[in-house]
């Protein structure tokens, strides 16, 4: 069977070439540091407690996770990156075998993130929107997202 993610993990100049065409100029970064989340937070000015939370709820911070929904649709990576953003995504040269790795993800889940915040402002809205738009799903999701970081001491 050919999957889009049966391909081998993106080569290090390519992630960088990746990241460069979202604008971000990273130039020493390290993949073995923990620091994406911290980057890709400052960068897109999300938090980046929310998005290691995010990344936590949806996959428990597995970079190789891939669930198919019944809808049809694939979730992929740490932070569930879902096929409906593939087009925009491709559109940017990032292309969805990319999310596997752990760093894109979450610059991408920040993103998305970001884009959600310009439409609901600061809020628990925006935080579950990145979830689904639909009110249940998405007040439901952010229930579970503030569930992570009680458990982390970290709720606001």
């Amino acid at each position: 069977m050919n999957s889009l993610f049966a391909s081998p993990r993106v080569r290090r100049a390519g992630i960088a070439a990746l990241l460069a065409l979202f604008g971000f100029a990273l130039p020493a970064l390290s993949y073995a540091d923990d620091d994406c989340f911290a980057r890709a937070g400052a960068y897109q000015g999300v938090n980046p407690v929310i998005l290691r939370a995010i990344a936590w709820f949806e996959s428990k911070g597995n970079p190789d996770a891939v669930h198919r929904n019944s809808d049809g649709s694939i979730d992929v990576g740490q932070a569930q990156i879902n096929s409906v953003h593939f087009g925009e995504l491709r559109r940017y040269g990032v292309p969805p075998n990319a999310l596997k790795d752990a760093c894109v993800n979450v610059y991408v889940a920040a993103w998305i993130l970001k884009q959600k915040m310009i439409r609901y402002g600061n809020t628990w809205k925006a935080i579950g929107a990145y979830h689904s738009e639909s009110p249940q799903p998405r007040d439901q999701y952010a229930r579970g997202i503030y569930k992570v970081l009680v458990s982390w001491g970290a709720a606001p």
